[in-house]
């Protein structure tokens, strides 16, 4: 008979069965009780290390439309206004009066100067004595020859005759001089009339009936067809853009309709304050459906990198590459 375990044996070989316990392999299971083994997903494809296609995509740059041509329509001459044929918003051709100055001294000296040109009485006289004259140089040749009258007679009548001659040049001259002063009287009336120099709209009055003018304009005229979009292109797209290439423009109305206008101009220049250089298109506008001054999208066609999407993300080893020293 086996003596009796102490208390400290009796410990020692409970501590042995609960580490045999949890050595020992678990329990086999059925394979029905078994949950089906989950493949591993299949390794993703390796992109490649390129930039995606969001920062780099062809993108719309800001323009601003703008009137083709801007003129400030003024006078040559000091005077008073008498009438303003058209007023703000008025559509007006090339050549078109638009404004009329006082100008009766003027239609007064134009009536003098023709009905100078007109006078046929000094003319007349001078023709008729330079034929008497002439004919009377003939009879004194042929009684010359038959010595009837002396060489002094003959010497005397060819000397009538060229101031006779002389007197016609100077009434034809005379006629001619008065058709010029005419002509210089109708063109200072015409500097009483202030026409359209363009075709275009009428954006701003500046005076009215009665008021004097001087050196300051009168109207402003704006020329719609075609309009002129400017734009400020990266410096980055510096020789991607010639004249003559098609690009996309969207006004920023309610309509977000596209039009097509062509670049007429690049800037040889690149701003150094902003980095950019200005690129000029043409947009055909006819029947003015379109206002100037309108904000608007250009589309050039251009893979520029959008700011927003360049920058990374807070913790990324590029921002933090960027923020190191």
């Amino acid at each position: 008979m086996n003596p009796a375990p102490t208390p400290r044996r009796a410990a020692q070989l409970a501590l042995f069965a609960a580490a045999m316990v949890l050595a020992a392999p678990a329990p086999a299971q059925p394979a029905a009780a078994r949950p089906a083994a989950v493949p591993a997903p299949a390794p993703a494809p390796a992109t490649p290390a390129a930039a995606p296609a969001g920062p780099t995509a062809s993108r719309p740059l800001d323009c601003m439309i703008q009137p083709h041509l801007v003129v400030q329509v003024g006078s040559g001459v000091p005077g008073l206004i008498e009438s303003i044929a058209v007023d703000r918003g008025d559509r007006v051709v090339r050549g078109q009066a638009i404004v009329q100055l006082v100008a009766q001294v003027e239609r007064a000296a134009l009536a003098v100067a023709r009905e100078r040109a007109g006078q046929q009485g000094e003319v007349a006289v001078a023709s008729s004595s330079r034929e008497l004259a002439e004919r009377e140089l003939e009879r004194a040749r042929e009684l010359h020859a038959q010595n009837f009258v002396s060489q002094n007679y003959l010497d005397k009548a060819r000397a009538e005759a060229k101031v006779a001659g002389g007197r016609n040049a100077s009434a034809q001259e005379r006629r001619s001089l008065a058709s010029r002063e005419v002509d210089l009287a109708a063109a200072q009336l015409g500097q009483r009339t202030l026409r359209s120099p363009i075709d275009g709209v009428v954006v701003e009055r500046y005076m009215a009936p009665g008021e004097f003018v001087d050196q300051k304009p009168v109207l402003r005229i704006a020329a719609v067809d075609p309009l002129r979009v400017d734009v400020l292109v990266p410096a980055s797209a510096f020789g991607r853009i010639a004249p003559g290439q098609r690009a996309r423009v969207v006004p920023e109305l309610l309509s977000r309709s596209a039009h097509e206008a062509v670049v007429r101009t690049v800037d040889k220049v690149v701003d150094a304050a902003t980095n950019t250089f200005r690129v000029r298109l043409e947009l055909p506008n006819p029947g003015a459906a379109l206002p100037a001054g309108l904000r608007c999208k250009v589309d050039l066609g251009l893979e520029l990198p959008d700011p927003g999407a360049a920058a990374a993300p807070r913790g990324s080893s590029l921002a933090t590459a960027a923020l190191r020293p």
